[in-house]
């Protein structure tokens, strides 16, 4: 399978790993990343000798979300349109993995921010090393959860803690992740790669039209408003690129200090 430049994808028989592979930014997504990631997607949805799925990150981290060093310089020709690139880009990702009639399995290798949290709740099962953490750290410069975390994060682990992870933009360490019921399992560091592969390899090798019927029901179930959720986030991130606080959010990260938020 072809490589692009920040992703790679490769097969092996009817088992396809996705590898988010911008390690010097520990995989954080600008727009070149969201392109080449959606056409990995759209390749395993379109080929029917792929019958599972993996992503993983490569380096240090499944992904530290948005590159904001690429929002700040897009910041500086104006107030960004922070809903374009939701709509164009992340959204068919998210729906393209929601929607694929296999199972898709995330592999957590680092911290999974941002987008990158989402992107891990777009799967159907997450493994995460123990020293991974989920965080949506949108709320830190003044945004609100998108890539569908709003519908993920209810469904899998309740009201009150999908509040806490929005609202206070705190790590979610792999154990305590693993007890709220947000991922499936842990596993030691060092053994995340065979336990990943050895599902993989299970899921790729298994009833795949079971599968992808349970999925199509579990969706119908639980994600039934996914396209109207994605809308109303994009329309709701396109309100915040324009306040104060997501400004003094995005300065605030590159000068490495507290921003000092005015609700404004």
């Amino acid at each position: 399978m072809p490589s692009h430049e920040t992703i790679d994808l490769t097969t092996d028989d009817a088992a396809a790993k996705i590898l988010l592979n911008r390690p010097e930014a520990l995989n954080a997504w600008n727009e070149q990343f969201g392109r080449d990631l959606l056409a990995a997607v759209a390749t395993v949805a379109g080929d029917d000798s792929i019958r599972a799925l993996m992503i993983t990150g490569a380096g240090r981290g499944f992904s530290s979300g948005a590159d904001l060093k690429e929002q700040r310089s897009e910041g500086d020709r104006g107030v960004p349109d922070l809903s374009a690139r939701l709509k164009e880009i992340y959204h068919p990702i998210i729906t393209g993995l929601r929607e694929m009639p296999k199972p898709v399995v995330a592999a957590v290798n680092g911290p999974a921010v941002g987008i990158g949290c989402s992107l891990a709740l777009a799967a159907d099962l997450v493994v995460a090393a123990e020293s991974a953490y989920f965080l949506l750290a949108f709320v830190n410069i003044g945004l609100v959860p998108d890539g569908g975390s709003t519908a993920f994060l209810p469904a899998r682990i309740g009201y009150a803690r999908a509040a806490e992870m929005a609202m206070l933009g705190e790590r979610v360490p792999a154990e305590r992740a693993l007890d709220w019921g947000l991922i499936n399992r842990v596993v030691p560091d060092d053994d995340l790669a065979g336990a990943a592969d050895a599902l993989l390899q299970l899921l790729a090798t298994g009833p795949t039209s079971s599968y992808a019927g349970s999925k199509r029901l579990l969706n119908r179930r639980m994600y039934a408003g996914m396209a109207e959720q994605l809308e109303a986030e994009a329309d709701a991130q396109r309100e915040q690129g324009k306040t104060q606080d997501f400004i003094e959010g995005v300065l605030a990260f590159a000068e490495k200090r507290p921003p000092k938020f005015t609700g404004r």
